[in-house]
């Protein structure tokens, strides 16, 4: 499990200071950028011909989170039993509001070569560092 904190910013609310609905996917992305730079993965681009892309997500949206609350956001990092899809499921506390959790879901991610545009196995580095990190 990854932790990473943000506030929330005024670019990510509506004209009521209220996050936004597409900026939990914001705070998603960021999270999971942050784990795969703590297991030094380089993402979205693994490599110049491997890119991570995301096949597939989902949010619950709990509770209304605000300008300059202070996000906490967990994440915990899974890979498929086919080795080709990475997910990542998330839950986003606001901390500035007692801890109450605002946001949950996830978001599948393939590793695809851009040459050929199709899914490839992530390399047994990734498997293996994403499984070390479950057993720390």
């Amino acid at each position: 499990m990854f932790s990473y904190e943000e506030r929330v910013k005024i670019y990510d609310t509506d004209a009521q200071g209220i996050l936004h609905y597409a900026g939990y996917y914001r705070f998603f992305t960021d999270a999971i950028e942050n784990a795969a730079r703590k297991l030094n993965i380089s993402f979205p681009f693994y490599t110049d011909k491997l890119w991570f892309v995301v096949v597939e997500s989902h949010a619950n949206y709990l509770r209304s989170v605000y300008l300059n609350d202070l996000l906490h956001i967990d994440v915990d990092l899974s890979v498929n039993d086919n080795k080709k899809a990475l997910r990542s499921d998330l839950t986003i506390y606001d901390k500035t509001r007692g801890g109450y959790i605002a946001c949950k879901g996830y978001l599948v991610h393939l590793l695809i070569n851009k040459e050929i545009w199709k899914s490839v196995e992530l390399p047994e580095e990734i498997i293996e560092l994403i499984k070390r990190s479950k057993d720390s």
